[in-house]
């Protein structure tokens, strides 16, 4: 067979196992993995540099599929070309404990580099994957990074108002090595996007500062796509987006029609579709052993490259350590005796203590990045001294991601999946409900991610209810796998961040805008990476246990003062992260909260989740108000006065 004729006949097997695995689960999407089976071929066999044997080679071009629905296609992609999946994985699509889910998952199947399928969050992803490589290219050189990023999205992923954040901020940082495909197919489930969508993308992107190749009707020319993609690497001080004219389903006879955006094609179709591409149509999972052999080829052939990579990094010993710290995400040796900490006595907010450990540890955990939604300050998540960000400061870890949180939180998961780095990001915490789905996403995938939440209670004071937040800290606390601490004072939030360094996934931070206490006990890390322990203990057996979080430690702490005055024996248990005390055995739980002994919780938030460990809960289960911090916290009841009256009334009950 010529080359031609081996690409066609391979690009028909693509299309065919794109209908043939969602038929074998009566579930998934055809339409658009056929319409992408030319451009995933000429990606895959003719541009993406990567080696099949070592999918997480650092150096590898990095590829994301931001319409995750498609993710058949990714999957046809890499079972083709050798990344270990087998065809009984393709024949198990969407099946339980199956190596090819429904979407896309990082860290489930090798080959998959982020967990797409919440429309618009892989182009975010992707750009800051693009913007990894950039400061990682520009701090250790070309011989430790140099490579490129793609993403395919379509019209969902434009249409969600993430991808404009994204976007927007690609184009001002000028990320020339960030290369987009959209599949313009004029399908939607709905039906035809133009029902609710009449963008014009390529002048949208040009806005946004991107080279834009309008490459019309010419989605299965694969001489024209590699000429499109190749003039993008070209262009290094802009991202380049790819606008590709595609028919979803072709050459089904369900063409450009919203059912192929599904799965519409069975037995008969399949049948016909097969017969139109030349291909048997009586045999599933057809793939001939030239096709094989062709992509087998294909995905080996990035071996020479990583091999002179790692040839290059046993000669260049001076960034070795440092290179190492970043790609494992911890720091160089004896990093963690450079966290700051206070005296007791000393006032300060949690915010502030914040800034102070990531500028500090900046210089000793080399993978530390990041900044804030133009909040960079308030939230305490400035870099001095680093350099900021831009095409002109590479290496510069400062990053200003301007009003743009869920790009902001999206961005940093692509950070952290790329490998390098420890992208740390920041807003005020009533505005975690415009990131929500980049963090649920960093929880989902177990990416590195340190989120810096502050303003974390109706403390915020003048600001408002609008300002304030009341039920964001119980609905963070029901997400799997995301480590969250609201520490009672600064040397708590000096072992949360060490906490966060040796975590393997996303840690969120709540922090005070007030200035509280140093308090006497707080400096053991020990403790505090068990999520709650006793922080002040009575001469005598406990007659009731106070539980505080965050600035309402120190109310526990001044109410049991008083209580003490009056001959009731008070312990204090300070929980700075209640997810890792539910982590903890039940003889550690009984020791620090014994059954026996009446338990009071306060916190300036919803009294919602408590009731697993406390019997009577002082909290705020309405908005704030508009007023100066320390009366809001009056008026509602986060009080020394108000924990005193709730005690005596628990006892007396």
């Amino acid at each position: 067979m010529t080359t031609n004729e081996i690409e066609n006949l391979a690009i028909n097997v693509i299309k065919g196992i794109s209908m043939d695995a969602p038929h074998a689960a009566k579930s998934g999407h055809q339409g658009t993995a056929m319409a992408l089976a030319p451009l995933a071929h000429v990606l895959w066999s003719r541009v993406l540099t990567y080696d099949s044997a070592n999918p997480l080679w650092p150096d590898r071009d990095r590829f994301v599929l931001s319409a995750g629905h498609a993710s058949i296609l990714l999957y046809s992609m890499l079972y083709l070309t050798g990344h270990g999946l087998t065809i009984e994985d393709i024949k198990e699509f969407r099946q339980w404990g199956s190596l090819t889910p429904g979407h896309p998952e990082a860290g489930h199947t090798a080959g998959v580099e982020v967990t797409t399928g919440p429309l618009g969050q892989g182009i975010a992803n992707a750009v800051g994957m693009a913007l990894a490589e950039r400061n990682l290219r520009a701090r250790f050189g070309e011989n430790f990074c140099c490579h490129y990023t793609y993403f395919f999205c379509g019209d969902g992923d434009l249409a969600e108002g993430i991808s404009h954040e994204a976007a927007s901020f690609a184009g001002h940082q000028q990320l020339g090595r960030l290369i987009g495909v959209y599949d313009d197919n004029h399908i939607s489930i709905d039906g035809p996007t133009e029902l609710a969508l009449s963008d014009n993308a390529v002048q949208r992107f040009e806005s946004y500062g991107w080279q834009v190749i309008d490459l019309g009707e010419s989605s299965e020319d694969l001489d024209a796509i590699e000429e499109a993609f190749l003039l993008a690497k070209s262009i290094e001080d802009k991202p380049s987006l790819i606008v590709l004219r595609t028919h979803i389903g072709s050459p089904s006879p369900d063409i450009d029609t919203p059912d192929v955006h599904g799965y519409s094609l069975k037995d008969e179709k399949i049948t016909e579709t097969k017969k139109r591409m030349g291909i048997p149509g009586d045999e599933s999972f057809y793939c001939p052993e030239e096709v094989l052999d062709f992509y087998r080829a294909a995905g080996s052939k990035g071996s020479e490259a990583r091999n002179d990579w790692e040839k290059r990094q046993g000669e260049d010993l001076e960034n070795s350590e440092i290179w190492n710290a970043c790609q494992a995400n911890t720091g160089i040796s004896g990093w963690q005796n450079h966290v700051p900490s206070w005296s007791v006595g000393d006032s300060v907010a949690t915010r502030k203590a914040s800034n102070a450990c990531f500028q500090t540890l900046s210089e000793f955990v080399p993978g530390l990045v990041g900044g804030g939604a133009d909040l960079t300050g308030n939230t305490g998540t400035t870099l001095k001294g680093l350099g900021v960000q831009s095409y002109e400061c590479p290496e510069g870890r400062q990053i200003y991601f301007g009003v743009r949180e869920h790009a902001m939180g999206a961005i940093c998961n692509g950070l952290a999946l790329h490998g390098g780095f420890i992208p740390v990001n920041g807003t005020f915490f009533v505005f975690a409900d415009y990131m929500r789905g980049a963090v649920r996403l960093a929880a989902l995938s177990n990416a590195k991610n340190i989120f810096v939440w502050s303003h974390d209670s109706v403390g915020v004071g003048e600001d408002g209810p609008t300002h304030q937040p009341v039920e964001h800290l119980s609905s963070l606390r029901s997400m799997p796998n995301l480590q969250l601490f609201r520490p009672a004072d600064a040397n708590e939030t000096a072992a949360a961040w060490t906490i966060a360094i040796d975590t393997p996934g996303p840690t969120g931070l709540i922090l005070t805008r007030q200035d509280v206490p140093v308090l006497k006990g707080t400096d053991d890390i020990e403790k505090i990476s068990k999520g709650a322990y006793i922080l002040s203990e009575p001469e005598h057996a406990p007659e009731v246990v106070i539980i505080g979080t965050g600035s309402e430690v120190s109310v526990a702490i001044e109410a049991s003062e008083i209580l003490d005055n009056q001959g009731i024996n008070v312990r204090v248990v300070s929980m700075p992260s209640m997810g890792l005390f539910a982590q903890q055995d039940e003889n550690y739980q009984s020791s620090v909260l014994p059954k026996e002994t009446p338990t009071i919780s306060i916190e300036a938030g919803s009294t919602f989740g408590w009731h697993q460990w406390s019997d009577t809960q002082i909290g705020i289960d309405r908005f704030g108000a508009s007023a100066p911090g320390e009366t809001v916290m009056e008026n509602l009841g986060i009080s020394a006065t108000s924990l005193v009256a709730a005690v005596q009334d628990l006892l007396q009950r």
